[in-house]
């Protein structure tokens, strides 16, 4: 087996170059973006089997919150306290409660409506709805090529409500497919809102912040329900629906926010946007092989749409504005 790592020949007095500890550092962010988006895509279908077997929308929203925050509040326990301003506190919480519990609230919600297939494609749309936020909100121009990006993203979209309605998988795949473009639009609100106190702060001071806000906000709202809900309930416990919730708490929640900021150390913006395209693959592809979904000729016609369109808005954009930069730079 090849190995990866700089081994020194044995009669030789020569150490790693850092061209070559820089191709490990690059070799290690790239494995780390791979497994983070395989487990957001893991995520999507482990969602669905907890929402359809073991416990309600609300109820899943709690237990997200509150495990995300005590694992990241025993993380900050062991490092160094970052101190907070007020206001860029304020910021966080307010970005918690828009990105997290109404964003995610909405995701479970469109899951509990819809397949994963089809959430997993809008979800892809995020960069798109970035995009729109940050016309909206901050007066970003839209170039040409971005409409067009936008375009073929809301022909993706149009798609999939059409044919969600004829032949989907979901309980009311219309209704799904609304509530998961809302749950983008109000992430993409959340990038927004929090653009500035994101580089201040490492992400266990942010998440730990956000997730206590969530947390705060979503287990009284689930508490009077708890006691319905199979995976809390002695007569119906059941270790799969708790190892669903663990991979989700643990994985797509707490792993998948420390793999990611390690990745853009040594990737840009624009390779790390490049595989979040994996996510609805593996979504996708792990949805129909467990039976929750059906293979339609729509959904690669879809995948293809929202695909493209986040790939222009993303990719060929910020080449174009770095080639700018270039030459204006000569």
């Amino acid at each position: 087996m090849m190995d990866y790592f700089v081994t020194l020949h044995p009669k030789s007095n020569h150490r790693p170059t850092i061209p070559r500890i820089m191709d490990n550092r690059k070799l290690q962010a790239h494995g780390a973006i791979l497994l983070a988006n395989t487990i957001f895509g893991l995520g999507v279908p482990v969602t669905k089997l907890l929402l359809n077997d073991w416990v309600s929308p609300m109820t899943y929203m709690a237990a997200r919150s509150l495990g995300a925050a005590v694992v990241f509040w025993l993380i900050a326990a062991f490092m160094k306290t970052e101190k907070v301003e007020r206001r860029d506190l304020v910021v966080i919480m307010l970005g918690g409660l828009t990105g997290f519990v109404i964003s995610q609230t909405l995701t479970a919600w469109a899951l509990d409506y819809t397949s994963p297939v089809y959430f997993s494609l809008i979800a892809t749309l995020t960069p798109v709805a970035v995009m729109l936020m940050a016309a909206l909100f901050i007066g970003e121009r839209i170039t040409g090529i971005k409409f067009l990006g936008v375009l073929l993203g809301i022909a993706g979209a149009v798609l999939m409500v059409v044919m969600g309605q004829t032949s989907g998988s979901g309980s009311n795949d219309l209704l799904g497919i609304l509530l998961a473009i809302l749950s983008v639009l109000t992430w993409a609100v959340y990038m927004i809102i929090t653009r500035k106190v994101a580089v201040k702060y490492t992400p266990v001071t942010q998440m730990k912040y956000v997730f206590l806000i969530s947390a705060i906000v979503t287990v009284p709202m689930a508490w009077p329900e708890l006691d319905s809900q199979r995976l809390f309930s002695a007569a119906t416990f059941g270790w799969d629906g708790a190892a669903e919730l663990a991979f989700i708490v643990l994985g797509a929640t707490v792993l998948g926010y420390f793999l990611i900021p390690f990745a853009m150390q040594s990737l840009s913006a624009t390779t790390v946007s490049i595989y979040t395209n994996l996510q609805p693959m593996v979504a996708s592809f792990v949805a129909i092989i467990i039976g929750q979904d059906r293979l339609t000729w729509d959904k690669p016609v879809a995948a293809l749409l929202v695909l493209l369109s986040a790939y222009i808005v993303t990719v060929v954009t910020t080449n174009d504005q770095s080639t700018k930069t270039a030459e204006k730079g000569n």
